[in-house]
């Protein structure tokens, strides 16, 4: 697959088909993906894959915290503010979103229906979990999470898989430790959710946004 196509076609997936993937696919995407790159070579990121029982588990704990809207305790926190145009930025795809499951404004049931598939991961049969050993520079080892991140997206979209990357899967660190035997010497930095794209669903087909270069970009000569 061509890199630029890749890059571009890629997308965030929010509904999955309930395939597995098979253990020798996901083995090939992650032998790939150790060829990130890391600051000065010291590849920080370490990776848990979660599937079939262990994954269920999360799921349903997750699912328990969200009815009983507990409030997320990440190991790395989330941004509370934005500035205007980032702030812009996510209303819009979450307009977007929602307009794509035709969920009004004032429908409160259809936001918590979409809240609690948040809350399943999507149904997607692997969660893929970043984590970074406590005694790095955070945030040096988060940049190297984020190249990890973004290389196993690609690895995994030329396979005919979908990806999500989710804040959401990791909002209560202390169950996912203990169900994926995270030592606590470890930060819970990101997940992936991972599966094959249910591509007729609506919310995997709404148009995407992106800022053009003139809005980010500076020639300098």
């Amino acid at each position: 697959m061509n890199v630029v196509n890749a890059v571009r076609e890629r997308r965030s997936i929010r509904k999955f088909k309930p395939d597995q993937i098979p253990r020798n696919v996901l083995e090939e995407i992650i032998d790939a993906a150790r060829w990130s790159p890391s600051w000065g070579n010291t590849q920080s990121c370490e990776i848990c894959i979660l599937t079939g029982q262990s994954l269920e588990k999360l799921r349903k704990t997750s699912i328990e915290k969200t009815l009983s809207k507990a409030p997320f305790t990440p190991d790395i926190p989330m941004p509370e503010t934005w500035p205007d145009a980032q702030k812009k930025r996510y209303g819009e795809i979450g307009k977007s979103m929602f307009t794509a499951l035709d969920i009004k404004r004032d429908d409160k049931e259809g936001r918590n229906r979409f809240y609690h598939d948040m809350a399943r991961f999507f149904d997607a049969p692997c969660l893929i979990v970043a984590c970074i050993p406590s005694g790095v520079l955070v945030e040096y080892a988060l940049l190297d999470v984020g190249l990890m991140l973004q290389t196993v997206c690609l690895l995994a979209h030329e396979k005919g898989l979908g990806t999500c990357i989710m804040a959401a899967s990791v909002g209560y660190p202390e169950h996912l430790r203990k169900i994926a035997s995270i030592p606590d010497d470890r930060k819970i930095v990101m997940g992936i959710a991972m599966g094959y794209p249910d591509l007729n669903q609506p919310i995997n087909q709404f148009v995407r946004a992106r800022a053009g270069m003139e809005e980010f970009v500076r020639w300098i000569e």
